[in-house]
């Protein structure tokens, strides 16, 4: 977990939102650490609070931890907060090697074109994974069950008043979570 979350951290250019798609295909897909569901309960979990890739590379190291028993099955608590420790250290440790050993050439290079283009088409890259990641959480969440099963109306509802509320009425980002939040409860509890 520490080496796969160091890698992880290496890659984040762009933030949270372009690490993310690496470490749901690392942590479901090939260690198998978490399932689909929990991955996205993990991202929900990041998004409601401020930091989502600790949140989620926290989360996602303690489920791992937690259902692989890596202290045997009576200490899966601990297995799990150890997990998680573990990883929130080796996630940032290379964020913070790059700031104190890079930081005064980053400073030097400003005006100097050959840094600078190869920095624009980063950021060209990242706001692509930004766009997978999002397509990623409208797959999961308006199909649960993938494609062969049934669309999660309520979801694609919700979806459509905050694009709705977001793009065309300008409404604030709080505003549109806290109405949509309450929407989904009512939905969820009638139906």
């Amino acid at each position: 977990m520490s080496w796969f979350f160091t890698k992880a951290a290496l890659m984040t250019f762009g933030g949270a939102y372009a690490v993310l798609p690496y470490v749901y295909q690392g942590a479901v897909e090939y260690y198998e650490w978490l399932t689909p569901t929990q991955m996205i309960d993990g991202l929900a979990l990041g998004e409601a609070t401020p930091g989502p890739l600790i949140m989620v590379v926290a989360f996602v190291a303690f489920i791992g931890g937690y259902t692989k028993a890596l202290f045997g099955s009576d200490m899966l608590f601990i297995a799990g907060a150890m997990a998680a420790v573990l990883v929130v250290w080796f996630t940032f440790l290379p964020s913070f090697i790059f700031i104190l050993a890079g930081g005064p050439l980053v400073e030097s290079t400003h005006g100097n074109i050959k840094f600078t283009a190869p920095l624009t088409a980063i950021t060209a890259a990242v706001v692509g994974v930004i766009l997978n990641l999002a397509l990623f959480f409208s797959y999961y969440v308006m199909w649960p069950q993938g494609f062969s099963g049934a669309l999660d109306w309520i979801s694609a509802l919700i979806t459509l008043i905050a694009a709705t509320a977001l793009f065309r009425f300008k409404r604030n980002v709080i505003e549109v979570i806290t109405v949509c939040a309450i929407i989904g409860l009512i939905l969820k509890n009638l139906i």
